[in-house]
């Protein structure tokens, strides 16, 4: 039986937005993030990490790099109650990417790619699944893979094309909107 889940962009919504973060030192979590992914455990959703990592193909770090603050993300995650239960990036940028790297990827957001995989791997619905991100990019991406709820989190109005079901400017009232207390 297929189920929801919560799909996460990296950075902008898990961590602060500080340009091809790959080290620890500068991985600032966003305020409110534990709280929504607890209240999404809480529903019965996995938490899927969904990412762009073009500073790989860039150059700017490598995949060990990056697996190694995941690791890290993750281990911190765990300390606060939260699973993730999967991280998909995308190294791949189609012109600016260098050496291998340099290809028009189905992974890269705003395509579906990695949605997709992590709907097959992990038996899930998307139709019933919610995607927050913090560029166009991501809100297309939920649009091209069918996610039934697309939610927009930025400080600062912002306007996209596809517009998403849910403009967030804080994590902690988007957890009051999509998982409200029962009592």
């Amino acid at each position: 039986m297929k189920r929801p889940a919560l799909f996460l962009d990296r950075d902008g919504v898990i961590n602060e937005d500080l340009r091809y973060v790959h080290k620890i030192e500068d991985f600032h979590f966003v305020e409110g993030i534990f709280g929504l992914c607890r209240r999404a455990m809480s529903a019965g959703m996995p938490i899927i990490i969904v990412t762009n990592q073009a500073g790989i193909g860039r150059g700017y770090y490598s995949e060990e790099q990056f697996h190694s603050l995941s690791e890290w993300m993750i281990a911190y995650f765990a300390s606060e109650e939260v699973t993730i239960d999967g991280i998909y990036f995308c190294p791949f940028h189609p012109v600016h990417g260098i050496g291998r790297y340099k290809v028009n990827s189905e992974d890269r957001k705003p395509r579906p790619g990695m949605i997709y995989r992590a709907s097959k791997e992990h038996a899930l619905d998307l139709g019933s699944s919610v995607l927050v991100g913090d560029k166009a990019s991501d809100i297309e991406a939920a649009y091209n893979a069918g996610i039934g709820t697309s939610v927009l989190f930025s400080k600062q109005p912002k306007t996209v094309n596809p517009a998403p079901d849910i403009l967030a400017h804080s994590l902690i009232d988007l957890t009051e909107l999509l998982f409200p207390f029962t009592g």
